[in-house]
């Protein structure tokens, strides 16, 4: 909008550097661009004020496919006033003397033209196209119709506008189509992701597998290890029993041969003894013998009779053979008899 101040019943306007300014005075032509600060007079001015900018468009219409879907179709056309002659000779860009406002509305009635233009090049595509292939290709089939369209339309340059660019941000069928349509690739999806599990537990399943083969495998190494220890075990014990019964052999031979030599020794001990006592047992013998020869002797020489000297023997052996007496008591008769015969023996 246009700057304008008031001064002694005069006006100056002073224009932006994107706002083209055409002032006409008495009817004739007195000032023509962009940019432009002048003073007018209000009432003999009709002013104008077209904007040379890049201004952006947001349109967002409906449309029906092939398959009679619905579809919301969002898009936006960047355009700019090539023209600004043209378009302030077609449209109403005059603005107040006093405000500097628009009287009317031309970018309105542009973007009506516009919105309009673009939305029957869309519709004139996704009429043929079917849903999916409108959800799938249309975005793009939609843009490039769009600004063919607005290219090749002659409404648009015979009043001074030209198209800079065309974007088409969506095609959204119904919430209910499209909650549809998501359906199957959501269980494709979900297919992909129980296969992605189904894969996870299957190469967990086979990882649990060769680690239980492992295991296994372990075991068996080690049973086989165990059981070689154990044959090795029973051949350490047989040597070992074998070395003992070696050694006890040999311990039994020393102690055999110890045996027969103490046995030995103890015969030739015992022979020795038994000679010993032998010799002793004659020597005793002699003796008593000759102790028996002398004491003979002496009773021989003492002049007693033979059988007085046997019954001195017979006392002695019967002496020597009865047993302990503690006590003896001899009567007056005995002792009687034996003074007598001992007087008896004296005198003889």
């Amino acid at each position: 909008m246009a700057d304008i101040t008031r001064r002694l019943g005069l006006r100056h306007l002073r224009g932006g550097p994107t706002a083209h300014i055409r002032h006409h005075r008495s009817g004739r032509l007195a000032h023509d661009g962009t940019g432009l600060s002048f003073w007018f007079r209000p009432l003999t001015a009709a002013l104008s004020e077209v904007p040379v900018d890049d201004r952006e468009l947001a349109m967002t219409f409906h449309a029906r496919t092939a398959d009679f879907q619905d579809v919301a179709v969002q898009a936006t056309v960047t355009y700019r006033i090539g023209d600004p002659a043209v378009a302030a000779a077609r449209l109403d860009f005059s603005i107040d003397p006093d405000t500097g406002a628009w009287r009317g509305t031309p970018l309105e009635q542009l973007g009506t033209l516009l919105t309009e233009t673009a939305q029957q090049h869309a519709l004139d595509v996704l009429a043929r196209t079917p849903l999916s292939a409108a959800l799938v290709d249309g975005v793009s089939a939609v843009r490039e119709r769009i600004a063919a369209g607005l290219a090749a339309d002659p409404r648009l340059p015979a009043t001074g506008i030209e198209t800079v660019a065309v974007r088409v941000m969506a095609l959204r069928p119904e919430p209910e189509v499209e909650r549809a349509l998501r359906t199957p690739a959501r269980e494709l999806i979900q297919q992909e992701a129980d296969r992605a599990t189904y894969e996870r537990r299957a190469v967990a399943v086979e990882r649990e597998r060769a680690i239980a083969e492992n295991e296994l495998a372990s075991r068996i190494e080690l049973a086989r290890r165990e059981e070689r220890l154990v044959e090795q075990r029973g051949v350490n014990a047989r040597r070992e029993a074998e070395e003992h019964a070696a050694a006890d052999a040999v311990r039994a031979e020393a102690e055999a041969a110890r045996t027969v030599r103490l046995a030995e020794a103890e015969a030739k001990r015992t022979l020795r003894l038994a000679e010993a006592e032998a010799a002793g047992a004659r020597a005793v013998g002699e003796a008593r013998a000759q102790d028996r020869a002398a004491w003979l002797r002496v009773h021989a020489d003492a002049g007693v009779d033979g059988v007085t000297t046997l019954n001195a023997l017979t006392g002695t052996r019967l002496a020597e053979n009865l047993p302990r007496i503690d006590s003896v008591t001899v009567s007056p008769d005995v002792l009687t008899g034996l003074l007598t015969r001992l007087a008896a023996g004296e005198r003889a």
